[in-house]
């Protein structure tokens, strides 16, 4: 009996400390002042896994058709350029202001595999993010939008961004 007034007790402590923090607007929401290192990696870990775990059964199609680089090119410039920018770009006024910084896509794809994800992770990784988004970063679910194909010639292009020049990414995002 004793346990179960603690237990009560220790319910009602927290759901008054949760109100006090939601009502009072003492946490800063504020984009451009990150959060603290607990909060961040917080964050962080519960995204990285759950995207890990929403991407793990996702069976990556082939993605060597010259047709899918050039449909996932254009769309990615359209889409996705402003905040993930281009190759030669290190910053846009989209990257710079969204919080979490969205990944810079077009640096080597070394630098955007996952620790232990091998080709075909990530590529499924990249297919649950561009369908499903990612609450509260700015990343839109572009699956309402587009289909499965047109998302999967999204990821062939991610795939060979980080080997191109500026030059043949302007040849491959140009539209007829």
């Amino acid at each position: 009996m004793k346990a179960i007034k603690i237990l009560f007790l220790l319910a009602i402590a927290v759901i008054s400390g949760s109100s006090v923090i939601i009502f009072s607007g003492v946490v800063d929401v504020a984009a451009d002042k990150p959060h603290g290192k607990f909060v961040y990696w917080l964050l962080q870990e519960t995204r990285e896994n759950s995207i890990a775990k929403a991407s793990e059964n996702i069976i990556v199609p082939d993605l060597s058709d010259f047709e899918l680089l050039l449909t996932g090119g254009v769309d990615y410039e359209f889409m996705c350029a402003g905040c993930h920018l281009a190759p030669g770009l290190k910053q846009s006024d989209m990257s710079l202001g969204l919080y979490p910084a969205p990944t810079n896509l077009s640096l080597t794809y070394e630098k955007q595999v996952k620790q232990g994800e091998n080709n075909e992770a990530a590529q499924a990784r990249n297919f649950w993010i561009i369908k499903h988004g990612v609450k509260a970063s700015g990343m839109p679910a572009w699956g309402k939008t587009h289909d499965d194909q047109r998302i999967w010639a999204m990821v062939a292009f991610l795939d060979r961004l980080p080997t191109l020049t500026p030059e043949q990414y302007q040849i491959l995002t140009a539209i007829d």
